[in-house]
């Protein structure tokens, strides 16, 4: 009678799918099969049972099944004479020209991120940043957030990583410049179609 209502919890709980030629062994144990079509039926057990898991369990549990993204801040300056601030990469694709950003380190918050960067790479602080729009890209995971900025004193290059610094008018860009590159400028600034104070 034992093996009986074993079996058919076993059939009741986990059919073999259509694709499976074979059923994986369930442990005999009826007790078993009740818990396990109880918790399945209840959401709060399941609930309750996660949040007693220690925390870095639960963590490395949801790190591993979601999709790993880096993330990037990067900013369309424009100064009083409209003029959009560009730095010559020199690890960028086409001809090196494109706006001002880089990677958000663990821990920091976007426009902080950008501001470090204009930093770093150009020497200069903002006087003024507003969020412009987020995008993701799919090869590599990443998102970037775009910001609209108006500067605070003069851009020289001051990385290895740049060539040079220049403003340029929007019917100006650089030749070669990549595509990807005026699109963000153009979005940056279409978005934000009133003027930045």
């Amino acid at each position: 009678m034992q093996a009986a209502r074993a079996a058919s919890c076993r059939l009741r709980l986990l059919p073999a799918p259509a694709v499976c030629s074979r059923r994986l062994p369930l442990p005999p144990a009826p007790a078993f099969c009740r818990l396990l079509s109880y918790a399945l039926m209840n959401k709060e057990l399941l609930g309750s049972l996660w949040r007693r898991l220690p925390r870095k369990v639960r963590h490395w549990t949801a790190r591993f099944r979601k999709e790993r993204f880096t993330a990037t801040a990067a900013a369309v300056v424009v100064d009083e004479a409209g003029r959009v601030l560009l730095l010559d990469h020199v690890f960028r694709s086409g001809n090196g020209w494109g706006i001002p950003g880089g990677f958000v380190e663990a821990g920091e918050q976007p426009e902080a991120a950008m501001r470090r960067e204009l930093r770093e790479e150009a020497g200069m602080e903002i006087a003024s940043a507003e969020f412009a729009f987020a995008r993701t890209l799919r090869n590599p995971s990443q998102i970037e957030i775009i910001f609209r900025c108006r500067p605070a004193g003069h851009a020289h290059a001051q990385s290895v990583e740049i060539k040079s610094a220049a403003w340029f008018a929007l019917d100006e860009l650089p030749a070669g410049m990549v595509k990807d590159q005026r699109r963000l400028i153009e979005r940056a600034l279409q978005d934000g179609a009133k003027p930045l104070d």
